[in-house]
């Protein structure tokens, strides 16, 4: 039998001198493991061997399978260590290797997954790929040992098969996407998009039809404006009944808040247990979103004990947001997190587990794999899941929970991740009138501005006091769109200016002269085989989605023709790929309704009467409004539309602007909700 040595009684390897928790979780292989640099690089051509690329991430649940069956095994290890140079990436610290190589694999028609397992030339060129490999024969994959093998081999004996592959990766990761397409996307080409993939959607569960369910943000932010759009109440349906089946499904957390990853099944019951912050930004952006239309008392639910749970378990000592919590905990996917009738019992006594269990779907024979996920998918109505007795019961359940053993926390503060979730902070609590919310986001927007700032350049990730640096785009694209809602909701002028200045740095470090839009890389970055330049959405909007949204927000607040040729050059370039891959780029769709249909909202005045028209006009929903504080007249862009309607007037009043028309004063706040 195989000597499995975990933990600490094994030496450490160079990944001990990392800070990424990923990484430190394979401190301890018996892999010689090498983080990603020039160093790997130069031992890889040294030596003349192939290189094994493994990327993943500290919340991957087959990542943790894939480590202790293989990579904390000596006779796997030992194969590794002989025939490669063994390299270890986390996608969440390196997003732009794993852009790169994820493509690879995708054009050597594999689906794409984590862990990512690519082997490459020395020279850091990719020849051949997949995802998890187990140990021994599996799931119809060869046992990893004999993938080794036989890719070593390969290496040594054809040398020609792999130049070939290599080359022809390379071709495709260098190519781009060359659309014929005029950039004509107007509003009815907007709403035939929205009524081809509502056709798409689960009309008794919500979000796309099939299995697995992800939360799929973007899509219903789109179906979203497609209903303030056209005022088509089908559009507005698909989005809250995704919002209420995830807000009622065991895909959220009832007794700690947050949602988890993605749904295994159809019906968002049993979880990928892992939270990742980038979802619950995005789901807090959408609740506040749809509450400011709907009035949704649930959705006021899970926003606060989302943002509870952010604060309680997601918050740094620092201020900034951690990225992530595991799915697994001592060595099993959701134990943290799945309840037996017998613990409700022992935890609440039998009156009120009976009537706990009867709400929450618990039974003796559980939900999953005889276990019970708590969830209220036979009830989705709120009332009853809002009365105190219920509240008590799952605060006890909630503190018993926590004398289990907690799942890994990945502690790093990511930019681009911190970027979505303090704009969404920022949305909710202008929505929901909770300014402590807003604090907090101040607060983080604060610690990244300085902590993680060098030189007036942004860095990506920052942990223990090492900061990862240059930045990406998206880390620009999504502090920018922080900084954006920040300055609506509070009228402070700095936070405009810094937006201006990462603008700035990413027009000068970032922008793809020769093609539009911008590369995820900086110009100064460390070199890759390729400079990654997609435009499709991932697990979070394309940076070139979000910096087009931010664009045309800058031209609406700052009046400057600068900006609005920008973001015209930006539609220009990008918008006839997206005719014909909309679904891949439902962010820069996004911000082509918000050029096309967006309004501005001008509030001019100082005193309470201003401030009240502010507050409504904050509440308005922010996916289709800006908004603009001028105490005085003088306070506006100087060729703004509303500035010669403004000087006539004597009194506080907003302006609701589209374009370079503007209302009348209107100076009572119910005026604004009506207008729009």
């Amino acid at each position: 039998m195989n000597h499995v040595a975990t933990g600490s009684d094994r030496p450490a390897n160079r990944l001990a001198a990392e800070t990424s928790p990923y990484l430190l979780q394979h401190k301890h292989n018996p892999v010689d493991w090498w983080p990603w640099g020039p160093e790997a690089l130069t031992e890889a051509q040294r030596t003349n061997r192939p290189i094994l690329l493994s990327i993943g991430y500290a919340a991957c649940h087959w990542c943790h399978v894939m480590a202790h069956e293989s990579f904390e095994d000596d006779e796997v290890a030992a194969v590794m260590n002989e025939l490669f140079v063994c390299i270890k990436v986390d996608r969440e610290e390196r997003p732009d290797i794993d852009q790169i190589y994820m493509s690879a694999l995708h054009h050597l028609g594999e689906q794409g997954g984590w862990p990512l397992t690519v082997f490459l030339s020395p020279d850091g060129s990719p020849f051949w790929g997949g995802t998890y490999f187990p140990k021994l024969p599996d799931f119809g994959r060869p046992a990893f040992t004999d993938v080794l093998q036989s890719v070593a081999q390969v290496f040594r004996d054809q040398p020609d098969k792999i130049s070939r592959n290599r080359d022809a990766l390379i071709a495709r990761l260098s190519e781009r996407a060359k659309s014929k397409n005029p950039a004509n996307l107007g509003v009815t080409e907007l709403n035939n998009a929205a009524v081809a993939i509502t056709r798409s959607t689960d009309p008794v569960n919500g979000g796309l039809q099939g299995t697995p369910k992800f939360p799929q943000c973007s899509v219903l932010e789109f179906l979203w404006r497609a209903g303030a759009r056209t005022h088509d109440d089908r559009f507005f349906s698909a989005t809250t009944l995704t919002l209420t089946r995830m807000s009622q499904g065991g895909i959220y957390d009832h007794l700690g808040g947050g949602y988890a990853r993605y749904s295994v099944d159809n019906r968002w019951l049993v979880p990928h247990f892992e939270k990742m912050l980038y979802d619950n930004a995005q789901i807090l952006d959408l609740l506040a979103l749809d509450y400011a239309r709907s009035n949704n008392q649930l959705y006021c639910e899970r926003a606060i004990e989302t943002v509870d749970w952010l604060r309680r378990e997601m918050l740094t000592a620092e201020g900034g947001f951690a990225s992530s919590l595991d799915a697994d905990s001592e060595g099993e996917e959701g134990k943290f997190y799945v309840w037996s009738l017998k613990e409700v019992n022992e935890v609440l006594g039998p009156a009120d587990a009976a009537d706990f269990a009867a709400r929450y779907d618990i039974t003796a024979n559980g939900n999953f794999e005889g276990h019970n996920i708590p969830n209220r998918l036979r009830s989705i109505d709120v009332a009853s899941d809002d009365i105190a007795n219920m509240r008590a019961l799952r605060e006890k359940l909630l503190a018993h929970r926590e004398s289990r053993v907690r799942p890994g926390l990945d502690d790093k503060v990511l930019a681009d991740w911190n970027g979505l979730m303090i704009a969404a902070l920022v949305h909710a609590a202008c929505v929901f009138d909770k300014p402590d919310w807003l604090q907090t986001a101040r607060t983080a927007f604060e610690f990244i501005r300085t902590n993680m700032t060098r030189d007036e350049r942004l860095g990506h990730s920052w942990r223990e006091g090492r900061l990862l640096i240059p930045a990406l785009a998206s880390d620009y694209a999504a502090m920018g769109r922080a900084a954006l809602a920040l300055f609506e909701a509070t009228g402070d002028n700095a936070y405009l200016a810094q937006a201006l200045r990462w603008q700035s740095t990413l027009d000068t470090h970032y922008a793809d002269v020769d093609h539009g839009g911008y590369y995820l890389t900086a110009d100064d970055a460390e070199g890759l085989i390729v400079r990654p330049h997609s435009t499709a959405d991932d697990a979070i909007p394309n940076h070139d989605g979000l910096i087009a949204q931010n664009l045309v927000r800058l031209a609406a607040l700052t009046g400057a023709t600068k900006w609005r040729d920008c973001i015209d050059n930006l539609f220009a370039a990008l918008l006839p790929s997206a005719t014909e891959n909309g679904f891949g780029q439902l962010s820069l769709m996004n911000a082509r309704d918000l050029r096309l249909s967006g309004v501005e909202i001008v509030v001019v005045g100082e005193g309470a009467q201003a401030d009240t028209l502010l507050s409504a006009a904050r509440k308005l929903p922010h996916a289709t409004s800006i908004v603009l504080h001028a105490p005085h007249a003088d306070a506006l862009p100087q060729d703004h539309s509303a500035r010669a309607k403004i000087a006539a007037v004597t009194q506080s009043a907003a302006f609701i602007c589209r374009g370079q028309s503007c209302s009348l004063p209107l100076t009572h706040p119910e005026a604004l909700s009506g207008i729009l």
